[in-house]
C-alpha cells in the first residue's frame, strides 16, 4: 500500500511543507558553509554582492522571517476560510479537492521554507561583541533576499489561484479529473486478457478473512492480494470493495485453497489484511462511485431550493458525460486477476457501467423534476450513453432510465408544449431500443457484473 500512503501525504498540508523545510534548512547550513570558506579565504564580497554588517544582516533575515511567517499565517487564514464557504455551498466532501490541490500547499511550503531558511541563516550572524569574531553569510543573506522576492509573486498567484480554485467551474472539473482518473485505473482502454473462468481453483467451503479495524475501505492492493493467493495455492474471493464500510469482524475476503486450512496459524489474515486500506472517509482513488458522486452532489445542491441554479446542474451532467462516455464505449473488463502461471487467483468486482449511468438518473428523477432544462441535459446525456454503449445490456439500460425519467416527468404535470419537447429529446434513445432485439450481447466479456 505504498501509493495509498503516497497519496494520503500528497493530500495532506504538511507533506510538501516538510520536503521543502528540510531542503530549506539544508541550503541554509550549506550556503553558510561555502562563506564561511569565502571568508577563510579573504574573499569578503564578489560581483554584485557587498558586505553587510552584523547589524544590517540580521535586520534583513528578521524582516524577512517575520513577514513570511505572518503571509503563511494570513493565506492559510484565507484558505481556511474558502474550505468552509465550499463545504457549506457545493458539500463537505469537497474539501479533500482543496488540500489535495498542490498550488495550495506549495504557498504553504514556500512561505514556511522561507521563515526557516532564515531562521537558520539568522543564528548563524554574529558580531565582534558576541564572540570577538564577525561573521556575515553574505551569499545565504542575498538569497533570502531573492526568497523574499519570490515570495511575493507566490503571494499575487496565490491571490489568482484561490479567486479561481471557489468558481463553480474549476471545482466541478477538478471533481470531474478524478473520475476520469478512476475510470482509467479500474477500466482501462486495453485490457490483458488475464484470466477466465476456467482457471479457477473451486472448492466447497471458503475461509473469511475478517477486518481487524472499521472504516471505509479506501483502497485494495490486488497485485499484492495475487501473490497472497499464488505462494498460498489459494483463490480470493474480495467481498470488501473500494468504497464499502466494515466494522471490526466483518469479512473482507473469501479464500479457498488447495491445501486445506492454510488460515489456522493467522499468517494468511494477516497478510491479506495488510493489502487492505481502510480510513475514516471515502476517497476517489479506487472508489468509482465516490468520485461520481461527488459530480452529483454538486448537481443536486445546485436544484436546492435555497440555491436554485439549474446551470450547476447542467455543467455537472456534461461533464460527468465526457467521463462516461469513454467508459460506455470500453470492454467490460475481466473481474478475476491471474497470477504469472495464468490462474485466476482474485476475483473482485467492481461497479458497472450501467450502475453508474442509474445513480445518475436516479438523482434526477428526484431532485431535477422542476427544472426542464436539467431535463433536456439529462436527455442529452441519455443519448450520448445510448450511442456510445459496446453491449446491449448498457444500451437497455439507458433506455430504461429514460423511460423511467419521461414517466417521473410527465408525472409532475408539466404543460403540454415542454411535454412534446421533451418527448422529442428522448425519441432517439427510446428508438434505439427496437436495436437490441437483434444485437449480439456482449455476456461471454462480461466480467464485473455486467447484469445493469
Amino acid at each position: 500500500m505504498k501509493r495509498t500512503m503516497f497519496l494520503r501525504a500528497r493530500e495532506s498540508f504538511w507533506f510538501l511543507p516538510t520536503v521543502f523545510g528540510i531542503m530549506a534548512i539544508l541550503l541554509a547550513q550549506g550556503l553558510v558553509l561555502f562563506d564561511r570558506a569565502l571568508i577563510g579565504n579573504g574573499v569578503t564580497g564578489a560581483f554584485f554582492l557587498d558586505a553587510l554588517s552584523a547589524s544590517g544582516g540580521r535586520a534583513i533575515l528578521s524582516i524577512i522571517g517575520a513577514s513570511m511567517l505572518t503571509v503563511a499565517g494570513t493565506t492559510f487564514s484565507i484558505t481556511i476560510s474558502v474550505l468552509a464557504t465550499t463545504s457549506s455551498t457545493y458539500g463537505p466532501r469537497l474539501v479533500r479537492n482543496f488540500m489535495a490541490d498542490r498550488a495550495n500547499q506549495f504557498v504553504l511550503a514556500i512561505f514556511t521554507s522561507t521563515f526557516l531558511y532564515s531562521l537558520v541563516v539568522l543564528q548563524s550572524v554574529h558580531t565582534q561583541v558576541d564572540d570577538n569574531d564577525s561573521f556575515v553569510p553574505i551569499t545565504a543573506v542575498f538569497f533570502a533576499v531573492l526568497l523574499a522576492v519570490l515570495d511575493v509573486a507566490v503571494l499575487v498567484f496565490f491571490i489568482h489561484h484561490i479567486a479561481d480554485s471557489v468558481q463553480i467551474t474549476t471545482l466541478q472539473r477538478r471533481v470531474q479529473d478524478d473520475l476520469t482518473a478512476t475510470i482509467d485505473l479500474l477500466y482501462p482502454d486495453e485490457q490483458e486478457d488475464l484470466a477466465t473462468t476456467a482457471g479457477i481453483i473451486s472448492f466447497a467451503q471458503p475461509t473469511v478473512i475478517p477486518s481487524v479495524a472499521g472504516g471505509y475501505v479506501q483502497a485494495v492492493d490486488l497485485k499484492k492480494l495475487v501473490r497472497i493467493a499464488s505462494s498460498h495455492r489459494s483463490v480470493i474471493t474480495v467481498t470488501a470493495m473500494p468504497g464499502t464500510h466494515v466494522v471490526p469482524g466483518e469479512p473482507l475476503v473469501e479464500v479457498v485453497s488447495s491445501d486445506g486450512d492454510g488460515t489456522a496459524d493467522g499468517q494468511l489474515d494477516r497478510e491479506i489484511q495488510s493489502a487492505f486500506t481502510l480510513g475514516s472517509a471515502r476517497t476517489p482513488q479506487q472508489d468509482i462511485q465516490f468520485a461520481l458522486q461527488q459530480l452529483v452532489e454538486i448537481a443536486v445542491r445546485g436544484l436546492a431550493s435555497g440555491a436554485n441554479d439549474p446551470y450547476t446542474a447542467v455543467s455537472a451532467l456534461d461533464l460527468a458525460g465526457e467521463s462516461l462516455i469513454p467508459l460506455f464505449r470500453r470492454a467490460v473488463p475481466s473481474s478475476h486477476l491471474a497470477d504469472d502461471d495464468g490462474v485466476a487467483r482474485v476475483t473482485c468486482v467492481w461497479p458497472t457501467a450501467e450502475e453508474l449511468a442509474g445513480g445518475i438518473f436516479a438523482a434526477i428523477r428526484t431532485y431535477g423534476l422542476e427544472h426542464p432544462m436539467v431535463i433536456r441535459s439529462a436527455l442529452r446525456l441519455a443519448n450520448r450513453l445510448s450511442r456510445a454503449s459496446s453491449t446491449r445490456s448498457r444500451r437497455t439500460r439507458v433506455v430504461n432510465e429514460t423511460d423511467k425519467l419521461i414517466a417521473a416527468y410527465e408525472a409532475s404535470a408539466p404543460d403540454p408544449d415542454t411535454m412534446e419537447r421533451i418527448r422529442a429529446l428522448a425519441a432517439p434513445v427510446l428508438g434505439s431500443a427496437s436495436d437490441n432485439a437483434t444485437e449480439p450481447t456482449a455476456s461471454d466479456a462480461r466480467g464485473p457484473g455486467d447484469e445493469g
